[in-house]
């Protein structure tokens, strides 16, 4: 007979996300993209072995070549560094090498240098399973120099994870919140002791700053444990992300009221929002975008720069910051992306220097002092919102010297009405 034990009811606290830091230190580059497998839809995190990648790009603002090297760390669970394993426990070859593939922009107003990378390369590949973060140095002078970090995981599927989201919440019931349920079976995995050995982390819309780590289950039973009507996975529902597409410089595309040129540049003008009152659904992404113009060729060295005016029609929110948020924000709230109040136009207003594409977006009211967005003063919270949903199960065992990650579920939550 399995013994269930019952472990305690669970209060609500908050609990602190690890950083997955995607990062641009150098403000001459921008538009840095982590895609695996070529599809820029996807999160970036691939199985290990196959024929499975990740291609690591940004631009450099200048048509002179700069010799960028790279580094690749593997991390834990936390995106820490993993300092009990050796470079050549996770590697094959030798890291500090140099990114060969770039590429000048051709006929573009805004001077730039692709740069690409693709792991695994004739260089190297990687051995284990895990978080990894790859840094680029800028190596022409006497020390290199860090320009950027980018992060991606590696899966080895060891545990089933079983999951449903639903709007019947413990604190509310189709209103303004979703809550997950979850199982992790444990498989081909040997879990001694789950709570010493596991590590979970669950993301909504890859978002790293409302993410919930280590959440404690409600049941261990012999093979599995359980998250049932557990609070810590109650998300906000948020609201479909706005959306817009630059595809031509001279014509308005997807929700941009007028493009124009003020000489040297383009300007790219989006319809206002207006903070939501109620849910109307709109097929989305997530926050994902797209590099791409109306050619859709050579897009990486042939797509302009724009600037991209923002305007949220909202009164004045006291007491935080809105910032604009996607993923081509980084998730993070950046002062780029913080926008300004116009007591004028009565509206949040935000200009940033985009690549053409296709993107999503949405607005993020931050509290001062804290670091945690919340959508309800600008966007709304609403039950029906389609969300992704991503859950991680990272495992050390006793005595193992890095944190694997043996679990890996995608899920999209769909209401009932839509």
């Amino acid at each position: 007979m399995k013994k269930i034990i019952l472990l305690f009811i669970l209060l609500y606290v908050t609990v602190t996300a690890p950083a997955q830091r995607n990062e641009i230190l150098d403000k001459r580059l921008h538009t840095l993209q982590v895609v695996v497998n070529d599809d820029p839809l996807l999160p970036p995190i691939m199985t290990l072995g196959g024929h499975n990648h990740v291609k690591i790009s940004f631009d450099e603002f200048s048509h002179e070549y700069h010799r960028y090297i790279y580094k690749v760390e593997h991390c834990n669970a936390d995106w820490t560094p993993s300092d009990e394993i050796f470079e050549s426990d996770f590697l094959n070859g030798f890291n500090d090498n140099p990114i060969e593939d770039y590429e000048k922009s051709f006929n573009t107003t805004m001077l730039y240098t692709h740069y690409a990378l693709r792991i695994p390369n004739e260089y190297i590949s990687l051995k284990l399973s895990g978080n990894y973060k790859i840094t680029v140095y800028n190596d022409e002078g006497d020390e290199p120099v860090p320009v950027l970090t980018a992060c991606f995981s590696m899966v080895e599927p060891g545990v089933g994870i079983a999951a449903t989201v639903s709007s019947n919440t413990d604190i509310d019931f189709n209103k303004a919140h979703q809550q997950m349920d979850l199982t992790v079976s444990y498989g081909q995995a040997r879990v001694i002791d789950p709570h010493r050995e596991l590590q979970i982390v669950i993301l909504q819309n890859r978002r790293w700053d409302n993410a919930v780590v280590n959440p404690r289950p409600n049941i261990q039973a012999a093979g599995k444990i359980e998250f049932t009507h557990n609070r810590q996975l109650i998300f906000p529902g948020g609201n479909e992300y706005h959306k817009f597409e630059i595809l031509d410089v001279h014509v308005p595309t997807l929700n941009v009221d007028r493009m124009e040129w003020f000489d040297p540049y383009y300007h790219a003008t989006l319809f206002p929002s207006q903070t939501a009152k109620n849910y109307l659904y709109d097929e989305d992404q997530n926050g994902a975008f797209i590099i791409r113009n109306s050619d859709d060729y050579d897009v990486d060295f042939t797509c302009d720069y724009v600037f991209t005016h923002f305007t949220l029609k909202s009164p004045r929110l006291p007491g935080g910051d809105v910032y604009i948020n996607g993923a081509w924000t980084c998730n993070r709230f950046l002062p780029e992306y913080k926008m300004d109040y116009n007591d004028r136009t009565q509206a949040y207003e935000a200009t940033v220097l985009l690549k053409q594409g296709y993107y999503n977006y949405n607005y993020l009211f931050v509290p001062e002092g804290e670091t945690v967005g919340n959508t309800g003063p600008t966007d709304g919270n609403f039950y029906e919102t389609e969300n992704e949903y991503i859950v991680l199960v990272y495992h050390r065992p006793n005595g193992g010297r890095y944190d694997k990650l043996i679990g890996y579920r995608r899920m999209n939550f769909i209401s009932s009405r839509q």
